[in-house]
């Protein structure tokens, strides 16, 4: 913890400090509106999460299978 307050993130938090950094420069040299690099690091959610229902999860990936012309060769049980 004391080198991290001395260096910076360790690990993935710092590799989306450079990101940002990298993204950032190459955006405001194109860009009439400035950003900032923190404008561009992804903010990742701690704690527990739900568990989806697969169900749910099916019914998304048929509305996919769907909107993408697909077909659906599921076998349907009967009953």
């Amino acid at each position: 913890m004391a080198y991290e307050r001395l260096t910076g993130p360790l690990g993935p938090e710092r590799g989306d400090v450079l990101h940002g950094i990298l993204t950032a420069v190459t955006h405001n040299t194109a860009a009439r509106k400035k950003r900032a690099p923190k404008d561009f690091i992804p903010k990742w959610t701690r704690g527990p999460r739900r568990a989806q229902p697969w169900q749910d999860m099916l019914a998304v990936v048929r509305a996919a299978n769907t909107a993408l012309g697909g077909t659906d060769r599921t076998p349907r049980r009967e009953g």
